[in-house]
């Protein structure tokens, strides 16, 4: 684990640090002390809207019922550090997952890389131009208004955000203008409302709202690939999770998750 990750894990075990959270209502996981049946798995907020959809197909196929929890990857590790019931963990970055595997929190046997995702910067409205992050002043345009972007130190689109706008040169004048969320879809709902005039998301969030428009893709050499691992969480329901991270692999389920703008890593 490297030492900010570290720091960033002791950081989050601030009671405030989750009241804050909790208040604003983006851990909505709710499941310690219910009844647990089906399957339980907690999941990048920016895999909602594809993994609705694939869940759905899996409790149609098998009769399984199956319970997602949506929230940021750092929020969900924490829970799961905590003991909260989950079978199945779907981190929106490598660097979530290692945390939980080095602490044995995950089977790391059952784990695989599931998804891999673009980084896009979007506008409110439509018929917006094109932006060239390579010349565009980001900070001039933004003015007196804030840009979206997840937690920049802790949610990976807000990582991966950082780590781009930093390789392009944008970082130093944008970081002062920046409004930071829980999660990404926080952040698009920013954007969508018209509350932020731009904001930095994924390429799937972009899909999910017709609010927005897709006005520049960061290039995919300025940050680390956008990689979404999967894994079941050890001491949960060890043949369900393995029948659901198996479904989640299928051709089935992955045409599901291309269709929603995601893409499938290389075998």
């Amino acid at each position: 684990m490297s030492a900010n990750l570290a720091s960033l894990l002791n950081s989050l075990a601030s009671p405030v640090f989750w009241r804050s959270l909790a208040a604003a209502g983006v851990l909505t996981l709710g499941l310690a002390g219910q009844a647990r049946a089906g399957i339980t798995v907690f999941a990048a907020a920016s895999t909602k809207t594809a993994l609705d959809e694939a869940a759905a197909s899996f409790e149609a196929g098998t009769g399984r019922d199956v319970a997602l929890s949506y929230a940021g990857s750092p929020a969900l590790a924490r829970q799961i550090q905590l003991g909260a019931p989950a079978d199945v963990f779907i981190s929106a970055n490598p660097g979530w997952m290692d945390v939980l595997q080095k602490e044995g929190l995950i089977d790391e046997t059952s784990r695989l890389d599931l998804l891999v995702n673009r980084l896009v910067l979007i506008a409110h409205g439509s018929g917006v131009p094109p932006l060239d992050l390579e010349t565009a002043d980001l900070a001039g345009l933004l003015g007196e208004s804030r840009l979206a972007m997840a937690l920049v130190d802790a949610v990976p689109a807000g990582i991966y955000g950082k780590a781009a706008l930093t390789a392009l040169g944008q970082w130093p004048a944008v970081a002062p203008k920046v409004a930071q969320t829980a999660n990404v879809r926080a952040a698009l709902a920013l954007v969508a409302s018209g509350e932020a005039p731009m904001g930095v998301v994924y390429a799937t969030d972009a899909r999910a709202s017709p609010a927005v428009t897709v006005i520049a893709v960061f290039p995919a050499s300025s940050h680390p690939p956008v990689i979404y691992p999967a894994a079941a969480v050890s001491g949960g329901k060890t043949a369900e999770a393995a029948a659901f991270l198996e479904y989640l692999h299928s051709p089935v389920a992955q045409e599901i998750f291309l269709q929603h703008g995601f893409g499938v890593p290389d075998p």
